[in-house]
């Protein structure tokens, strides 16, 4: 049976050239960046030139990037780290956000460290500008978090205008860019944020791995506390290999970006005409026809008593897609972010998630399958 693998979101599957350069290094390099000797300065050479060229690619200085074993770390250093040292005791956010950022967020506010303010969004999950504009005129100077696009239904944020708005009102502005570093171009001179992250799996690259972007601007204490690592800022011995691999797949991503985004925005398309010509009872979840994540398509289903063991029955034809976010699959209590944007959450969803690697003959497998579970009488 050939399987189909439509949970990019999630993870990629990582490039042959990372598992190349990875490879050669896991043979050849195996010296500790802290090391003085000449097998620990070949790596520690080869780190700094990582950071070089990351930053290069996404217009920053090297020192500004600091390497993380993946988004999670890099959204809590954010979070914990910018609101302490910045002196900063009010965050903006709203309920559709990764876990990284709102479970972070809750357990500051639970602690009494922090208020925590929600700005509106719409029913496609866009958030509000005029109400986040209040909130930041209202309170003291505030740490505004809103992710750069949603990992479940792909709504996207004008980061730059959000941007804008911040300085505006001297607010420090992180956005969690897990799902779209090295799917669009980053010109980080030409946004006025603060803190982006970066998890390399999201892109073809390895698991654990990442990093923070901190402006120049702002001097933060480390969250990982243990050694000198990161110019002090985040102990442990850096993922040396892990770092090669990021900065192989970062490199491939902005090569060959424009060739990828028209073949995977063309699948997310080619899905929503072929759902609605031959499944009537679908709805699509978030801004699916607008300007959204190309890589992600979040699917609502007519209630029927398929719907529970969807997943499971795509499953057993080789077909690999996710009910929401990675982190939470495990969940029994459903999508916080289709909750927020007022989904029917008596209707099955499922999210569709496409690569690079993807085909339409793959496409046109799944909504077979699919047609199987939700005759179209149902609709």
């Amino acid at each position: 049976m050939n399987r189909i693998y439509l949970d990019n979101a999630a993870t990629t599957p990582m490039d042959p050239e990372v598992i190349e350069v990875m490879t050669v290094a896991m043979k050849e390099k195996f010296g500790n960046p802290s090391s003085i000797h000449s097998y620990g300065r070949e790596s520690r050479a080869m780190i700094e030139m990582a950071r070089k060229n990351i930053a290069k690619m996404i217009n920053c200085s090297p020192s500004e990037i600091i390497f993380t074993s993946g988004g999670t770390e890099a959204d809590n250093m954010a979070i914990r780290c910018g609101m302490h040292d910045l002196g900063i005791n009010h965050a903006i956010t709203t309920k559709l956000e990764h876990h990284a950022v709102g479970h972070t967020l809750e357990m500051l506010e639970e602690r009494g460290d922090i208020k925590l303010s929600y700005v509106n969004v719409d029913d496609q999950g866009h958030v509000d500008l005029n109400h986040l504009q209040e909130l930041l005129a209202n309170n003291e100077r505030s740490f505004v978090s809103l992710m750069h696009a949603n990992n479940e239904i792909g709504t996207k944020l004008d980061i730059k205008k959000v941007g804008d708005i911040c300085k505006a009102h001297n607010a420090i502005f992180h956005s969690d860019t897990v799902q779209t570093m090295c799917h669009y171009p980053y010109d980080l001179q030409d946004i006025n944020v603060d803190f982006v992250t970066c998890s390399a799996h999201k892109f073809h690259g390895p698991k654990g791995v990442g990093f923070l972007y901190v402006k120049a601007d702002h001097k933060v204490c480390p969250l990982i506390h243990g050694g000198s690592q990161e110019r002090n800022l985040r102990g442990g011995t850096e993922n040396f290999i892990g770092i090669l691999g990021l900065e192989k797949a970062m490199e491939v991503a902005h090569r060959d970006m424009e060739e990828h985004i028209n073949h995977v925005q063309g699948l997310k398309t080619y899905m929503i005409e072929k759902l609605e010509a031959e499944m009537p009872g679908v709805r699509f979840n978030g801004d699916a026809k607008g300007d959204s994540l190309y890589t992600v398509l979040n699917v609502s289903f007519p209630k029927n008593d398929s719907g529970s063991m969807l997943l499971f029955n795509l499953d057993i034809h080789g077909i690999a897609a996710s009910g929401g976010s990675a982190c939470t699959s495990g969940s029994n209590q459903g999508s916080h972010v289709l909750r927020g944007i007022n989904a029917d959450m008596n209707r099955p969803s499922l999210r569709f998630s496409f690569s690079r690697f993807n085909k339409k003959e793959e496409i046109d497998f799944v909504v077979e399958r699919l047609k199987d579970f939700f005759p179209i009488e149902v609709a």
